[in-house]
């Protein structure tokens, strides 16, 4: 593997981890809201919870690709992780 794909998989891993983080902050918060706040926080982070799997699932693509492919991937990993960010700055507003 490439020092630049190296370089750009142990980033994005570290920013997933700052995710993971988050999501269990959020998770933290949810339990101490009201019943029916409880289940709309729920489904929230039940939907950060799926788009951090599917971050992670090309972000392994990635580091599983051939040199040639890699960049194609890259794209991939780049959407994934700026929506699981959007996702995450809502869900942060809302609780």
């Amino acid at each position: 593997m490439s020092n630049i794909r190296d370089a750009y998989v142990k980033k994005m891993k570290a920013k997933l981890d700052e995710w993971n983080a988050e999501i269990t902050r959020l998770e933290a918060k949810a339990r101490q809201q009201e019943a029916g706040a409880q289940k709309q926080a729920a489904e929230h982070i039940e939907t950060l919870k799926k788009k951090r799997q599917s971050t992670a699932e090309y972000l392994d693509k990635l580091q599983q690709a051939g040199e040639s492919a890699w960049e194609d991937l890259k794209a991939g990993v780049e959407n994934a992780a700026v929506s699981l960010g959007e996702a995450i700055r809502s869900a942060q507003s809302r609780f």
